[in-house]
């Protein structure tokens, strides 16, 4: 791998990049909550123009996206030329989706000769592999119940909502969107017990069909894990190769502690 730039977002993974490849060059941006260490570039994500220049300029050729950032808040007082030029399909792709979004920025690395890598493509064992990652065996009935989480979110995929969904005996108590599986788990966890027939149910975490995850691959999590305990949930179903583990040690001992399961297939 050549001369790489992590641009980091909030949460755990973009510090596990940094700790697998101290050479990387760590970017931010201002106003972006990220938990990376020092030394960092700091950019302003209104002048596009200047990012480039500091990253050719240090001889970047690959660049991994990584951690949660919120869509930016654009000043346009504060954009410089290159980013003013992109100004009409930048727009565009911001009213067609988060997906649509992050196709348009990989683009704009890629023609300026710098190749976009997925976070898995550094820590591939972070990638979960088919069969049980921890906790007890599912069931048939918690099976059926991911493969009809699996088929909601294949349903979704041509509308950009979201990468999780919870089903309990054949019910849908909730589909990620825009807030994210944090707020999905909460909202689950709100389900009156009546509504949910004393069935716990399953998280399914899945990429949308067609998802680019070099930049956005699904995640969990032990936080992931405790939020679906905490809202009665029975395990964690996972698309196979095609989610990352984050914490791994953290999250076993997470699956130990609650009873949960976290188990992957081919979906």
């Amino acid at each position: 791998m050549g001369k790489l730039a992590i641009i980091a977002g909030a949460g755990a993974l973009p510090v596990m990049l940094s700790n697998a490849r101290p050479d990387a060059l760590r970017v931010v941006f201002e106003g972006v909550a990220h938990d990376m260490a020092a030394p960092l570039r700091t950019h302003n994500v209104a002048k596009l123009g200047v990012l480039f220049d500091d990253l050719l300029g240090e001889g970047v050729d690959q660049v991994i996206f990584a951690g949660a950032m919120a869509r930016p808040q654009f000043n346009p007082a504060d954009f410089d030329p290159l980013t003013l030029s992109l100004l009409p399909k930048l727009q565009g792709a911001f009213q067609s989706g988060d997906d649509a979004v992050l196709r348009f920025y990989v683009s704009l690395f890629e023609e300026r000769g710098m190749k976009v890598v997925g976070a898995h493509e550094v820590l591939a064992e972070l990638a979960v592999p088919e069969g049980l990652y921890g906790g007890p065996q599912p069931s048939e009935a918690q099976l059926a119940d991911a493969a009809k989480a699996t088929d909601i979110l294949l349903a979704l995929s041509p509308l950009d909502v979201g990468q999780g969904a919870v089903v309990a005996g054949g019910l849908c108590l909730g589909i990620e969107t825009l807030q994210g599986t944090d707020a999905l788990l909460r909202f689950v966890g709100e389900t009156p017990a009546h509504l949910r027939r004393g069935i716990g149910g399953v998280l399914v975490k899945a990429p949308k069909r067609g998802q680019d995850l070099r930049v956005d691959m699904p995640a969990v999590g032990p936080q992931t894990v405790r939020n679906a305990a905490a809202a009665g949930l029975d395990g964690i179903v996972v698309s196979a190769g095609k989610v990352l583990v984050l914490q791994p040690e953290d999250t076993r001992a997470a699956l130990e502690e609650t009873g949960l399961f976290l188990f992957a297939q081919v979906l």
